[in-house]
């Protein structure tokens, strides 16, 4: 279109998917640019898997009058995956993950990122302490992308570092290991997440790092799962700046 090849005057529907994504990948001035010459005289499909606040004004100013479908998210996780998470304050993560690493039995592993910069902080972490990684996200090519993403899937890439709309194009049979070292804040995204591992039946690890950012998230997602994920205690970088709960402020309170 923007090389003058394609008209788009006579465009009669308009479809965007991903759109819980949008945002994240920088869509929204090309979609601009697109309503601007297509019909005003139109059907338009929005599908999204969830609907933050950000997405639903993106939605207001896209659709007139709309007809909302809704089916009941995913809120169930795989029991063939076993789930962990550990309590630790944001500054230890990367330590832990360097000793998690430490165990041969991880051949590859997934780990999730909230930000683009934080996967490649992440990776620059990584590749410092000798361990092959490589982030995958809206910012790298597609074919830098694609690249990062075989060499994953042979394990010549021991670490993949993604983020989650990078994450919608991983497929990966054999994954066995995942980290959420940033845990999501919508709680369907955790268990799309976790779904990378314990395909058709094969045994997965999910594991989350929780900061205190983090806490309301995690009850959040167990909330959703209706399943209280175990916490390892048994690990070298123990949370040392811990919350305290509602009760123990009562207490306290009360005291």
């Amino acid at each position: 279109m923007g090389q003058g090849y394609v008209s788009l005057a006579d465009i009669e529907i308009f479809v965007l998917d991903e759109a819980d994504r949008m945002l994240d990948m920088g869509f929204i001035n090309d979609i601009k640019k697109l309503l601007k010459v297509i019909p005003v005289k139109r059907q338009t499909l929005f599908f999204s898997a969830t609907m933050a606040p950000e997405i639903m004004t993106l939605a207001g100013t896209i659709l007139r009058n709309p007809e909302k479908v809704e089916i009941t998210p995913v809120s169930t996780t795989a029991e063939t995956i076993s789930q962990f998470v550990y309590h630790i304050d944001k500054g230890s993560k990367n330590s832990l993950i360097v000793h998690l690493l430490e165990d041969p039995k991880i051949k590859n592993v997934l780990v999730f990122t909230r930000t683009k910069h934080g996967a490649d902080k992440v990776v620059k972490f990584l590749v410092g302490r000798g361990i092959v990684a490589e982030a995958i996200h809206g910012n790298k090519s597609q074919n830098n992308r694609q690249r990062a993403l075989s060499n994953f899937k042979e394990q010549t890439t021991r670490v993949l570092v993604a983020t989650d709309i990078a994450s919608r194009g991983i497929d990966i049979d054999a994954l066995e290991y995942m980290i959420n070292y940033d845990i999501p804040n919508i709680s369907e995204t955790y268990v799309h997440r976790i779904g990378r591992t314990g395909r058709a039946g094969a045994k997965g690890v999910a594991i989350s790092f929780c900061d205190n950012d983090d806490v309301q998230h995690l009850r959040d997602i167990e909330k959703l799962i209706s399943k209280k994920i175990p916490v390892v205690e048994d690990h070298p970088f123990p949370k040392m700046n811990v919350i305290p709960s509602n009760r123990e402020k009562a207490i306290e309170a009360k005291a």
